[in-house]
């Protein structure tokens, strides 16, 4: 039988809302999903909060159980954590995580949820989208034994990056970050921090998540001869500039983007994306990881909370939702 739920909206940018919202009954082929956590994604979903998706980039920057249209009315996220309430005998009971927005029950295809393995806390599992983003980037980069390499931007996927690259033998891993409070992150992770200006140079690898101008131009000045920034972050509406003159070309160097909408070209022909976030979740099952939820309010002060978080007003990286019956 269909129920009534509830679910975040963007009624107008800088304006959420919680609203009622009916589910079906699941046919053949569905589950039934009641939502335990979700997870902002601090960077994309303030974004889309504040109405800065270009109109461009409607369509590609959808989610996939995206409801309405940028730049709002939307029902947008994509970290979500529940249980399976009804669906095949197999997931029965069963937690889940799903790419759907923040909503307390929810009916998606079976082949939509990914089962969170038995290492895994359900409440870390909320964190698997970004750890995906985090796989597909070092697939990307393919760093190497022994690199010297530096992650720019302590944000999500700049501290899952770091959390990925800590485990790669022989490699020096710096986090490097205009806030000194990601030191203790850094340290949870098993990484190395230093602010801008303090930061080692002569780097192989440079990934970059910080999603300014002033961060990519360091990145840059961090590369040795013939050194790649791999570019994680995504710039919205706003335009930034290069310092592309001086020795850029002299010196070889190589920007590079990386997008999680695609699985990276060195593995695709192996790995689907289901792969990949099975892999993210696999991963997940390191406590370290913990440190990257730094914030928790139950479902129905999200309005209230994306607005504080999309205003700076409420620091850290990850914002877990829990659902208020758990």
């Amino acid at each position: 039988m269909e129920l009534t739920a509830r679910a975040f909206w963007l009624g107008s940018p800088g304006h959420g809302e919680i609203r009622e919202v009916t589910v079906p009954a699941p046919r053949e082929g569905q589950v039934r999903v009641r939502a335990l956590y979700s997870g902002v994604s601090r960077g994309t979903e303030t974004l889309v909060f504040r109405g800065g998706v270009p109109e461009s980039q409607h369509a590609s920057m959808r989610a996939p159980f995206q409801e309405g249209n940028f730049p709002a009315p939307v029902k947008y996220g994509y970290l979500s954590v529940g249980q399976v309430e009804e669906g095949p005998e197999s997931l029965l009971g069963r937690t889940v995580f799903c790419l759907y927005p923040h909503q307390t029950h929810y009916v998606v295809p079976v082949e939509a949820v990914t089962v969170v393995p038995d290492t895994v806390p359900a409440p870390r599992a909320v964190l698997a989208g970004t750890v995906e983003t985090a796989v597909n980037a070092l697939w990307d980069a393919a760093p190497l034994v022994g690199d010297r390499i530096a992650v720019v931007g302590g944000g999500m996927v700049g501290c899952s990056v770091a959390a990925l690259l800590a485990r790669f033998p022989g490699v020096r891993v710096q986090l490097v970050d205009a806030d000194p409070s990601r030191a203790d992150i850094a340290r949870a992770l098993g990484v190395d921090f230093a602010l801008p200006g303090d930061a080692a140079g002569e780097c192989d690898l440079v990934v970059h998540a910080s999603a300014t101008e002033a961060g990519l131009t360091r990145s840059l000045e961090l590369l040795t001869d013939e050194g790649t920034v791999l570019e994680l972050s995504w710039y919205g509406d706003r335009r930034v500039s290069l310092p592309l003159g001086e020795a850029f070309h002299s010196r070889r160097l190589v920007v590079r983007s990386s997008q999680v909408g695609s699985v990276s070209p060195a593995r695709r022909a192996g790995r689907t994306y289901a792969d990949r976030l099975a892999l993210a979740l696999e991963l997940l099952a390191e406590p370290a990881f913990d440190a990257l939820v730094t914030g928790e309010c139950v479902f129905g002060e999200l309005p209230d909370v994306m607005a504080k978080l999309a205003a700076g007003s409420i620091p850290g990286l990850c914002h877990r939702v829990v659902y208020d019956d758990v």
